[in-house]
Order: C-alpha cells, then structure tokens, then sequence
C-alpha cells in the first residue's frame, strides 16, 4: 500500500490500519472464526424473537458487523442482532403487521434505515453527548424487562403449544396457561438438553461457544426424538426449515411513505435503545482493552451499518456484548476481526445450510431463556436495592413499563424518571455551617453536625459552605435556607459564604445572593465570600452584583477574610462573649488562623 493510500485509509477508518501485519491478520483471523460460531445460534434465535425468519438473524450479523467496524471507532465491538434490540422491534412492530409476513418484513427493513439515519445525524451532528443522558438505571431496568419478555416469548416454543391470536406477552401467558395439556414433551425434552449443555459448558469454561455446543445437543436431542416418534407415530418436534440463501441479497424496502410520520416516531425510540446499547457496549470493551472511544464516530459506524444493512435485508444491529467481550479475550486486535468473522459466517451458512434447516424451535426457546436469565442479573438487583435504593426504584419503573406498555415508551420513561431523580437531588444543594475542632495550634475546620464536641459558633458571623450549583431549580430550597440563618432571635449578623465548592449560577442563582445581601445589610450586618469560582464571579459582574457587594467583601483565603470581618464585629457583644473561636478574639489585631506570640 502506497503512502499516499495509506492515510487515505488511515483516514477513513482509522490509525489501525498502519498497524495491520502478519501478526495481527493471524490473531484476527482466529477471533474472527469465534465469532462466526457464536452468532449462529444467536442470529437464529434473536431473528425467531424479533418475529423475522431465522436467516434474516445471520444477514444482519454479516453487513452491518463489517461496515459498524470499519466506520466506527471501536477496534473490538462486533455488531449485529441483538436480544433487547429484537424484542424492540418485534414489541414497536407488531401492532402494525403479523410477524414474520411480508409487509412485516418490509417494515422491519424500512424502520432499520430510519433508525441507521438518526443515528448517523447523531454523530455526524457531534451529539454524542446526549447518550449520557440515558440512565444507566433507565436501561438496567428496561434490559431487565426485556428479559422477562424474552422468557415469556420463549415459553410457547418451549413447551410446544400452539401459537396465541395475539402477541402480547399477558396473551402469551394465559395461552400457556390453557394449554397445559397441550405440552409436547419432546418439546420439554430439547429445550432441558439445550438449556442444561449450554450451563454445563458455561460452568466448566466461558471461553467455550457454550450457546453452539447447547444448540447441537439440542437437535440431536431432536432428531432422536423425531426419530423415535416416527417408528410409534405421534407429533414430531418442529424445525426452524431451510434457509433461503446464505448471502444477504440486496432489496430496497417497499413500504407506504404516507406512513413516514408512523415509522420516524418508532424509529426514534428505537434509536435510543440502540444508541444506548452501542455506547455501553463500547465503553465496556474499551474499560478492559484500555482504548478511548469517540462517540461520535461510533454513533457514525453504527448509522451507517444500519442504512446499507437495511438495504440488505438485515434488521436493525448494533454492538453485541455477547461476541464483542469473547472477540477481544480471543485475541482480535483490529476490527478486521469483525470483517473476518461476516466473511466466516457466510462460509459456515452455506456449508451446514442443511444442517440449520433441523435446527429445532424448541433449541431456540432454550437458548433464548438462558439470554434472559443472563440479562436479568439478580446479583445487581440485590446491589441497587442495598446501596441505592433510588436507582432501584426508577429501574423498576422501567421494568414495569417495560412489561406492560410499549416498549419505546418505557425507555423514555425510564430516562425521564432519571432526570426527575437528578434534578431532586440538585436542587437541594449543601449548605453546611462550619466552625472549628479546636482552640489549638493545628485546629481545622470541620462541618459543625458531623462534630459535636467542635467548639461554639460565634454569634456574631456565620460560616456556611455552599455545595453545589445554584439555578433556577435550587433558587427556592437555598433562599428558603438563608431565610432560616436569618429568623432566630440569635442569629448572627454576617455571614461568610465558602463558595469554592459553588459550581455556578444562573440569574435565579444571582437573585438569591441579591435578596441575602439586602437583608444582611438591613439587620446591621454584611456579607462575604470566600474563593467564589470564575464564573460566578463573572455573572456577579454582569449583573451588578458585584458592585453593589463590594469587591472588598471577596476573600481568596479564609485568614484574611476572618482577620478583616473580625474588624468589623460589634465590641460590645464581643466584650461579653465566651465562645472566643477566632485568634483575634483573644489578642486584638492578630493575625487570623496564626497562634498568638508567648
């Protein structure tokens, strides 16, 4: 390659392509082969979940896997199909069309490119900050949620029972409920043999495709069964069914545009589930490779994966956690890993095509019921309910939405819950009265709650530490605040403010200090700053704040600012006072925070 292509490619696709050698191709090779066999069991089973014929689970692990990777920015997530992204799709679809029809199909494809578009204008638009916003909570809880509709979906393949006329998770309920003793027990038989080889392989080593291995056993298990039903007769167990071709083949989705308005609403709750799976995933592989991620970028590589795969016939992919972890543990050091792993698949696909079309549904229940036993993580809800109970709460509102009303609501409810949480908690900034732990050389300054035994205020100047900012949402909790310093009989005329610790304000913030500094004044007092920040002070300045206060009355450490306050203290409660905090209380014109001279 040519050095003049070389930082074209460079440019395109990032500084690894200048670290591609022998070496690296080898090891991306081998991760690659790992991928590959660990998405066929799970394109098969999430395309069964978002309601698609199974093969449209492998093409979208192959198009957007390559072009996610070399877009994006992470050099180790592996894109493609994925469980929650699935079932949202399946949940958004739905009410519009049968799963698995044509005009289904088509909507699936067309939704994919909507979403594969914002997602681009995301990035490309340099938003990438906004996936912060997304709890982390918000989206334990709607993840968790769609583990439990992952395993109710399951059952009814499961247990083989006939289908429902509806596709809501409480008609799938009361559907299993009245066929009870319609359970096929060959059906029982492979979803137990799945489940119970994939935990055995899980168990003894994770490195293994412990799904792969738990999908063969499962249609052995079937084909034995099947067998054996053939010589008594009886109803054999059902299979997934020949798969139409091994490539993705191009098709343009061809769906009613008058219906845009319909799609571009479930396409954005879609985006966001997507965005905030992408992200996370990113951020989790990158924690242990020790990459930095550009969100922007990857929001690109993703956008773009979604808009060429949706022309592909693939359905809406991103960063999958299942094979991104395995992908980077197996040694995978550039995302030709993931372009590797496309190209496998293909190969895979077209060889064993015979063999998939005996793939049984019941193997795919098995293993869809273990992914929501995965998801559904019981050691972090006994962690959120010990040390968080608030972040608890909002992800099982999530959950609960998640459940029971649309899914793309859910997750918006779930992030607005945890805006509301946030915006609680700032709006009610610390305000902590500080004094002194002791009348010693080396006394310190501590918060006068946390230290019963610390020394008495003095009754003429309040010391209070502000943490936190001031905006409009906090204005009212922090006047109210000073309106309390203010109202005992006994309360001190002035006041220092410690605002190093005072993030910002806005005008509501400023109007605050205006109104305190007009009653301290009013009650023959003042007040006083210590190290305000910049961009406060620069408010102050903007408003007038400053002026009227004095900058006389900013301090930038707390000695001077004691030593001159002292000055303009009442001598006559001085003279009858017994706390004596302050140096100067003791020797008159001594400098503050300095022991008096022997």
């Amino acid at each position: 390659m040519t050095q003049a292509a070389s930082k074209l490619a460079s440019r395109l696709f990032g500084s690894w392509v200048a670290e591609v050698n022998r070496v690296t191709l080898r090891a991306d090779l081998a991760a690659g082969l790992l991928g590959a066999l660990l998405v066929l069991p799970q394109g098969v089973a999430f395309a069964t979940l978002a309601g698609l014929p199974a093969e449209y689970g492998l093409y979208s692990a192959i198009v957007p896997c390559i072009v996610a990777a070399l877009f994006g920015s992470s050099r180790h997530v592996m894109s493609g199909p994925t469980n929650a992204n699935s079932l949202a799709l399946f949940a958004v679809l739905t009410p519009l069309a049968v799963a698995g029809s044509p005009g289904y199909i088509e909507l699936a494809l067309a939704v994919t490119v909507l979403v594969g578009v914002m997602q681009w204008l995301v990035g490309a638009l340099r938003l990438g900050s906004l996936a912060h916003f997304i709890s982390p909570s918000a989206l334990f809880g709607f993840t968790s949620g769609a583990a439990l509709l992952i395993a109710v979906h399951a059952l009814k393949d499961g247990l083989g029972v006939p289908s429902p006329a509806s596709h809501g998770a409480g008609a799938l309920l009361v559907s299993v409920g009245t066929h009870l003793d319609q359970v096929h027990p060959g059906a029982v038989l492979v979803t137990l043999t799945t489940l119970g080889a994939a935990l055995l392989v899980r168990r003894l080593d994770k490195r293994k495709p412990y799904m792969l291995l738990g999908l063969i056993a499962g249609s052995l298990a079937a084909a034995g069964f099947n067998a054996w039903v053939a010589t008594r007769g009886g109803a054999p167990v059902s299979v997934v069914g020949a798969i139409a071709q091994p490539w993705p083949p191009f098709h343009v989705p061809s769906v009613d545009w008058r219906a845009l308005p319909d799609l571009m609403s479930l396409a954005f709750a879609l985006t966001i589930v997507a965005l905030a799976q992408s992200i996370s995933i990113a951020k989790a592989v990158a924690t242990r490779s020790g990459q930095r991620i550009d969100a922007n970028r990857e929001f690109v590589g993703q956008g773009l994966s979604n808009i060429v795969g949706g022309f592909f016939s693939c359905y809406l992919s991103c960063g999958s956690l299942n094979r991104s972890i395995p992908n980077f543990e197996a040694g995978a050091k550039t995302p030709l890993a993931a372009v590797f792993s496309a190209v496998l698949l293909v190969l895979l696909v077209a060889v064993s095509a015979p063999l998939l079309a005996m793939i049984p549904n019941a193997a795919i229940s098995g293993l869809l019921l273990l992914v929501a036993w995965t998801l559904l993580d019981i050691p972090r809800w006994r962690q959120l309910i010990r040390m968080q109970p608030g972040e608890c709460a909002i992800a099982a509102a999530t959950l609960a939405a998640t459940v029971t009303i649309r899914m793309e609501v859910a997750i918006l409810l779930g992030t607005v819950l945890s805006l509301m949480a946030y915006l609680h908690r700032t709006s009610r900034p610390a305000m902590r009265t500080m004094g002194f732990d002791s009348r010693g050389p080396d006394r310190r300054f501590v918060v006068l709650a946390h230290h019963p035994d610390a020394l008495p205020e003095c009754p003429q100047l309040k010391l209070l530490r502000m943490e936190g900012s001031i905006y409009f949402g906090a204005a009212a909790h922090v006047a109210q605040r000073l309106h309390e310093l203010r109202e005992t009989a006994d309360a001190p005329r002035h006041l220092l403010v410690m605002a190093k610790s005072m993030n910002f304000i806005d005008l509501a913030g400023a109007q605050v200090w205006e109104d305190e500094l007009v009653a301290r004044r009013a009650m023959g007092g003042d007040l006083y700053f210590h190290r305000p920040r910049p961009e406060v002070l620069d408010m102050w300045r903007r408003t007038g704040f400053l002026d009227r206060l004095g900058a006389d009355h900013i301090y930038p450490d707390k000695a001077t600012a004691l030593r001159e306050i002292y000055a303009k203290l009442d001598r006559g409660i001085c003279a009858g006072c017994t706390a004596r905090i302050f140096w100067e209380c003791e020797t008159p014109g001594q400098t503050a925070g300095v022991p008096p001279s022997p």
